[in-house]
């Protein structure tokens, strides 16, 4: 989908959507990695759980600016892939539907930062402001 063809109210609730996912996302780093919001922190960075804090955290984070959209979006889609089936599909099984494995967050993770890969993070990011001053300036 090309930038020119959104609408205003498109456009905004884009970005919103951005936001506000990259701040639900994060917080699931912050549980990972400081063991605030009622979660357990990890015992060591150097292990499954202790990257998927990194990548929460740190992905949340650049989401929600809107820096390197793209790029983290897919590598976030696929570490939420990876989860469903580590944490929900593989020990629950795979027969059972998302709601009854508990695999229904990781699945809408996985297809919203698929979402954000092939659409971009839309006009109020670091991103699209970055692409603009390079515009400006050639």
């Amino acid at each position: 989908m090309s930038d020119t063809n959104r609408g205003g109210f498109n456009e905004l609730t884009l970005n919103a959507l951005r936001v506000v996912a990259g701040f639900l996302f994060l917080q699931h780093g912050v549980q990972k990695l400081f063991g605030g919001l009622g979660g357990e922190q990890v015992e060591s960075f150097v292990s499954l759980i202790g990257f998927a804090g990194v990548l929460e955290f740190g992905g949340g984070l650049l989401i929600i600016a809107g820096l390197l959209t793209r790029p983290v979006a897919f590598l976030l889609a696929g570490q939420m892939a990876v989860a469903y089936v580590i944490g929900h599909a593989e020990p629950r099984g795979f027969w059972l539907w998302p709601i009854m494995n508990r695999g229904e967050l990781a699945a809408l993770y996985s297809f919203t930062w698929l979402f954000f890969f092939a659409n971009g993070p839309g006009k109020f990011s670091l991103d699209a402001m970055i692409r603009g001053r390079k515009a400006s300036a050639q």
